[in-house]
């Protein structure tokens, strides 16, 4: 079974943030050192407040205190565990 991403999530639903890898999409290096950079660090927890028009991008995300309009791409960059 592979690990939720970020992007998996639905509106409204908590994580804490695993890690940060290349999603399914891709990504590079600087995408995951920008994530890291912005907080998307293990044990930080996260929530996927709402998803743009028809339910995709931006997404809409807090991890701690602080908000973030996200691309799907970083959003499945970002592994979560779930409560």
């Amino acid at each position: 079974m592979s690990t939720p991403r970020l992007s998996d999530l639905s509106a409204g639903q908590h994580a804490t943030v695993a890690g940060v890898s290349v999603g399914a999409l891709g990504g590079d290096a600087h995408t995951l050192h920008r994530l890291g950079e912005l907080g998307f660090l293990p044990g930080e927890p996260v929530l996927l407040l709402r998803r743009g028009p028809g339910g995709r991008e931006p997404l809409a995300v807090q991890v701690g205190e602080t908000l973030f309009a996200l691309r799907l791409l970083e959003a499945q960059c970002v592994e979560v565990t779930l409560p």
